[in-house]
């Protein structure tokens, strides 16, 4: 269940993309690649918007 009318992500894949966000600045930080993070973050909004597309086709 979406955590908004107008947002396809749940609550818990809000908090893990601030989750990872905070990972990324702490590794931006200390000078490493981020690079890993920043797809998990992109596969998890993918991941939503999907699923919410597949609804709204229902």
């Amino acid at each position: 269940m979406p955590a908004t009318n107008h947002d396809p992500h749940t609550w818990r894949e809000i908090a893990q993309t601030v989750a990872i966000g905070a990972r990324i600045q702490r590794k931006k930080a200390r000078g490493k690649s981020t690079r890993a993070l920043e797809k998990r973050a992109e596969e998890i909004a993918a991941k939503a918007q999907a699923r919410e597309a597949a609804r709204r086709k229902k």
